[in-house]
């Protein structure tokens, strides 16, 4: 028994698999992008703290006999370290640069907005009492005023 070929509903040729790579890579979610870019971000503190601990290691040629081999050793992994640096932050400016291409329709929201505020009943209690009092307010302050024009 053999399997028929794989054929899209609407005829034609399946797509290639670099062409389903290519879709895959397009419809990259803009949060997935986001999280991509946090877990480089922290590649390159985590790199950055291994350069430095590399550079503390290090010996100063002052004079002191010191192993060539050794030396050679740490700049190798220094050099490997830097490389690795600016490979990170390369990728890191790829993935900003497709964050901003994708949000560029987006309407910016500001950030009070996005700040749930929760109302008390107490505070739409006072508010409801003083919006049906102002015309009551006024009423009597008209009722006054009209009586102390009558009085004199």
């Amino acid at each position: 028994m053999t399997t028929p070929p794989l054929v899209s509903p609407f005829g034609g040729q399946p797509p290639a698999p670099q062409q389903q790579q290519a879709q895959a890579a397009r419809d990259v979610n803009t949060a997935s992008l986001c999280r991509i870019g946090q877990e480089t971000v922290q590649d390159i503190v985590l790199r950055t703290m291994e350069i430095f601990q590399l550079l503390r290691n290090m010996q100063l040629p002052n004079g002191v006999t010191y192993h060539p081999n050794t030396h050679q050793d740490r700049l190798g992994k220094l050099q490997e370290h830097l490389r690795m640096l600016s490979v990170l932050f390369r990728k890191l400016r790829l993935v900003y640069d497709k964050c901003i291409e994708n949000c560029a329709g987006m309407d910016p929201i500001p950030p009070e907005q996005l700040i749930p505020f929760v109302e008390d009943d107490s505070s739409k209690h006072e508010d409801r009492t003083a919006a049906q009092s102002r015309p009551a307010t006024e009423e009597r302050r008209e009722i006054l005023e009209v009586n102390k024009s009558c009085d004199q």
